[in-house]
């Protein structure tokens, strides 16, 4: 999957500000801005973002070597067995993909980098496969095929989409974006348009986050150093850092992932779009 610099559009809102005097392209712009610093701080976890891949199955075991798959197909979910594959090379198979502990036979199965939103389409060869008859996602981002069909175990991966023997998936990519959500980032578009808008005064993005005390007509007001929040990935607000405390408590800088030398990533192509 390539590199992604910021939320794919910007996250819905339902702003508690007036912003009928502003110019709908200057809330559009900090909607964008709030949602870009609430997408890094929350984990870069957040979507739905569209994505097509070329994926390919993989084989339980390759025949080609030492161990063939007839002799642990009745193998319970969760070993690993070493083989050699056809190229001469040791690896490692799991036998998640083979007969399980729940399944009578062999689920053809392609792995959808995730968390998987939705499937939007599966292209087989030229045919859209209907969801639900013909395919199905398993967590975590398993694509099952459906009505004793097989998934190919490898394509044509030098022809356009859609020729025959190609396989694409497209998908949105992303957990969705709940009510909580929508109430961080509305706080914290709100508090930029303050910061930033005609007449501003000390708030929002123009604050002077070196300013913890201050004086005015009699009164002494002392606040918290924001700098030391900004460190911490909080932002001050309230309603939007009870959110990201309780997505993202250890402060994650990007989500988890498990790499293993023999796993392949689907092919995706980047240009031309």
């Amino acid at each position: 999957m390539s590199l992604q610099v910021g939320p794919c559009d910007p996250w819905p809102t339902r702003l508690c500000c007036d912003v009928e005097d502003r110019d709908p392209e200057d809330v559009e712009h900090w909607t964008r801005v709030a949602s870009t610093i609430l997408w890094y701080l929350s984990g870069m976890r957040w979507g739905p973002c569209p994505v097509t891949v070329r994926p390919c199955s993989r084989s339980c075991l390759d025949t080609a070597g030492p161990i063939s798959f007839q002799a642990v197909s009745g193998a319970s979910v969760g070993g690993w067995v070493p083989y050699i594959d056809s190229f001469g090379v040791w690896r490692n198979a799991s036998l998640c993909g083979c007969k399980s502990s729940c399944s009578c036979g062999e689920l053809s199965e392609l792995y959808l980098p995730g968390p998987v939103y939705d499937v939007l389409e599966v292209n087989d060869g030229g045919t859209i496969l209907t969801p639900g008859l013909e395919y199905r996602v398993d967590a975590p981002g398993k694509l099952v095929r459906l009505g004793g069909q097989q998934w190919p175990k490898c394509q044509e991966m030098a022809e356009p989409e859609g020729a025959p023997g190609t396989l694409t998936v497209t998908y949105r990519w992303g957990l969705p974006l709940e009510a909580a959500a929508i109430a961080a980032v509305s706080e914290l578009v709100c508090h930029l348009l303050k910061g930033c808008g005609p007449g501003a005064g000390g708030c929002g993005c123009k604050a002077n986050p070196r300013v913890t005390r201050t004086t005015r007509q009699g009164v002494e007001i002392e606040r918290q150093d924001v700098t030391l929040l900004y460190a911490e990935g909080l932002t001050g607000l309230s309603t939007t850092d009870m959110w990201l405390k309780a997505v993202n408590p250890y402060g994650l800088r990007s989500p988890g992932r498990v790499h293993s030398p023999d796993f392949k990533r689907p092919r995706v192509t980047t240009w031309p779009p």
